[in-house]
């Protein structure tokens, strides 16, 4: 990696864009976010030489600005540009401790400290091709030292995952089984090993016979999956899971059919449609064009009050379950949050609620916006990993919520 090495200071007025080894390290980090996940081809790299070239090397935000308003084409891409921004521009110094921090190493038994969210994906895109800094192959040691790489992929935060990670973890989610268990109706329809008689069958078969015998006719139940609806947030606090729990909804939609989604941030937009594509990319690409307000900020409260106006009595009938995808951090108008989530919780069979800040062991229901919420949730389960995705299919199929994902021990652990 020559970043330091040639361009001490890319960053001073003077040094020109095209000259000495910038155009190169553009190239550079331009693969590094390509690796990472982002993206960015040829073209663009032409195009990010050329804007530096006319824009010319003032600031630090002023590289930054330039670079990002070409190679960044979605909101949800900006966290991860800004992780490679922050580890390949910067002093030399700082790459040889982090690729020693990555390094395999002993136990430690002291508690570590979680990487920032796209780090591990944005280290392992820039150093994967410096062969002569990786350390000869050898079996990885950890705590968990029997762990196989899949029990390991299983328990990992989506957060944390590299690029190679989030793909496997999209494949395991690819291979999820939905619940096949069907919920009763009150409607009857024929079943010759029906329980009970079926007046109307049996009057049509006299007839045929012509009154000379009666051949019963059974009936039971009819049977169909409940319908789900997902209600997620997209805002900048549930990035790094807002994607990864699209491909489980679209796996969800391809299994059952009966699956509405809805995203909001800001606002409030309907991805049914979307997410009915078989194809997932085109899916979720469909889904970022039709969203506005991707990455930005968050009105639970009022996406919530468009929701229960506008779709609530189309979708919420023939015994739905709600499925809320949010921290809940909200700060505005807590009184009409709290009335939206009773009534979004009236309307459904039952209001599960996901939350990816539950990863936290020490997490507890403090903020303003969760206690607002809770009291009308009938489950409150982690969001964060692959374990906890079987568990929420698990629990799609379950009537009853278990002891870990009551909402009241949290009301009452606060």
């Amino acid at each position: 990696m020559q970043t330091s090495e040639h361009v001490s200071n890319p960053f001073a007025a003077s040094a020109p864009a095209a000259t000495g080894k910038l155009a190169d390290n553009i190239l550079y980090f331009a693969r590094a976010l390509r690796d990472a996940g982002l993206p960015v081809g040829p073209r663009s790299v032409i195009d990010a030489i050329e804007a530096v070239e006319a824009a010319g090397i003032g600031t630090r935000e002023d590289f930054y600005a330039t670079l990002h308003a070409v190679l960044v084409k979605k909101h949800e891409h900006t966290i991860i540009f800004d992780q490679a921004f922050r580890i390949f521009w910067r002093k030399r110094g700082f790459t040889e401790k982090l690729i020693a921090l990555m390094s395999p190493m002993a136990v430690d038994n002291s508690e570590p400290k979680k990487p920032d969210a796209g780090a591990a994906r944005v280290a392992d895109a820039l150093y994967k091709n410096r062969a002569e800094e990786k350390p000869k192959e050898q079996v990885e040691v950890d705590a968990r030292f029997t762990m196989s790489m899949s029990e390991v992929l299983q328990t990992k935060d989506f957060a944390q995952m590299t690029a190679d990670e989030i793909a496997a973890a999209r494949a395991a989610i690819s291979r999820l089984r939905m619940p096949s268990e069907q919920m009763r109706l009150r409607r009857w329809k024929p079943d010759i090993h029906g329980g009970r008689i079926d007046p109307r069958g049996t009057f049509r078969n006299s007839l045929r016979a012509g009154g000379a015998g009666i051949e019963f006719a059974f009936r039971k139940h009819a049977e169909r999956y409940a319908p789900i609806v997902a209600i997620c947030d997209i805002s900048g606090s549930m990035s790094d899971y807002t994607r990864v729990f699209l491909h489980f909804l679209h796996q969800l939609t391809e299994q059952r059919r009966r699956v509405h989604t809805f995203l909001f941030g800001t606002r409030l937009t309907n991805v049914t449609r979307a997410l009915r594509q078989k194809d997932v990319d085109e899916a979720l690409g469909e889904c970022s064009v039709d969203v506005k307000d991707w990455s930005g900020g968050t009105r639970i409260g009022a996406s919530l009050h468009a929701f229960n106006r506008e779709w609530s009595r189309r979708v919420l009938g023939q015994g739905a379950i709600c499925v809320l995808f949010t921290d809940g951090l909200e700060r505005d108008r807590l009184d009409r949050l709290e009335a939206e989530m009773e009534r979004l919780h009236k309307s459904c069979r039952r209001l599960i609620w996901v939350n990816p800040l539950l990863r936290y062991s020490e997490f507890q229901a403090k903020a303003s916006g969760v206690r607002a919420m809770l009291p009308n949730v009938d489950e409150f389960r982690p969001i964060h990993n692959l374990k906890s995705m079987a568990d929420l299919v698990a629990a799609l199929a379950q009537e009853k919520n278990s002891s870990a994902s009551d909402p009241r021990k949290w009301l009452r652990a606060a």
